[in-house]
């Protein structure tokens, strides 16, 4: 889990890097391209054996490329040192950001094996899987899963599975609870202009209750869906639930939302939140 969220983190700082060397050029296509590119080349290296280096020829012919590109972006990488370079021999490898900046995202997510039992917990309270997300920027992914073992839900979401913070429970239970900027920011950005009053009213009715639900007719599933905060009151996760709607009588949704909601806020505590 830590190697998935570390190459996804990788990529938004190649990305960053690609934009203020003028890499990419901000004409559409040519944009995308170069970020291919950049891709080729990283995936190259990962997929490689640990600490290889390798020429520009190889990552050339790899790559499908010309050699002037793979230069070009080698070259805007090791200023970074996300690529190093064996001078002598020509060769290029994994520079020490990797390391440096995977260590820094393991840190921010070890809080996971913390919070399992909770999780579990739930998973058996609540007779629900249980799945626990993570927001990055106008996304989330799943960092933890917990399958319930006495309920069979054919339309499990897998580990690692992005999506944006306008759609589903847990990614509205988060945008409710976030900051007016942040919530305003994803609103311009992903909501349609006719859609935007009735989005607003919808996140202060989560942000009141204090979670979120709401069902999958197509696979009859319900999902409730509560924000986790840290010690600043940021937001800095969701739990939610995934049950069949077969089984949601009136008593049931009230368990389950106390459980969830519960959940969140034992988590939170965890991590320093105190309201």
């Amino acid at each position: 889990m830590c190697t998935y969220l570390f190459y996804i983190f990788f990529l938004l700082r190649t990305l960053n890097i690609l934009f203020s060397n003028n890499l990419i050029v901000k004409k559409g296509g040519l944009r995308m391209q170069t970020i291919t590119r950049a891709m080729k080349i990283i995936d190259c290296f990962i997929s490689s054996e640990p600490n290889r280096f390798l020429s520009i020829t190889e990552l050339s012919k790899q790559c499908d490329l010309p050699v002037s590109s793979i230069h070009r972006l080698l070259n805007a990488m090791i200023k970074h040192e996300l690529i190093q370079q064996d001078q002598e021999r020509k060769l290029y490898g994994l520079g020490i950001t990797w390391l440096e900046y995977g260590l820094k995202m393991y840190d921010t997510m070890d809080y996971v094996s913390v919070v399992r039992p909770d999780l579990e917990y739930l998973m058996k309270q609540a007779e629900a899987s249980v799945y626990l997300r993570k927001p990055i920027g106008s996304e989330s992914i799943i960092i933890e899963r917990i399958d319930c073992t006495n309920q069979t839900i054919l339309a499990h979401e897998k580990l690692g599975l992005r999506s944006s913070l306008h759609e589903g429970e847990a990614n509205l239970a988060m945008l409710a609870h976030m900051k007016r900027e942040k919530v305003e920011e994803i609103i311009q950005e992903l909501i349609p202009e006719n859609e935007k009053e009735e989005f607003f009213l919808q996140l202060n009715h989560i942000k009141r209750d204090g979670y979120a639900i709401g069902e999958d007719h197509d696979n009859q599933i319900t999902t409730v869906a509560a924000p986790v905060l840290n010690h600043y009151g940021d937001i800095i996760g969701a739990v939610n639930v995934k049950i069949k709607s077969s089984t949601m009588t009136a008593e049931k949704k009230e368990q389950v939302i106390h459980e969830v909601t519960n959940t969140v806020n034992k988590i939170s505590w965890k991590m320093g939140y105190q309201n």
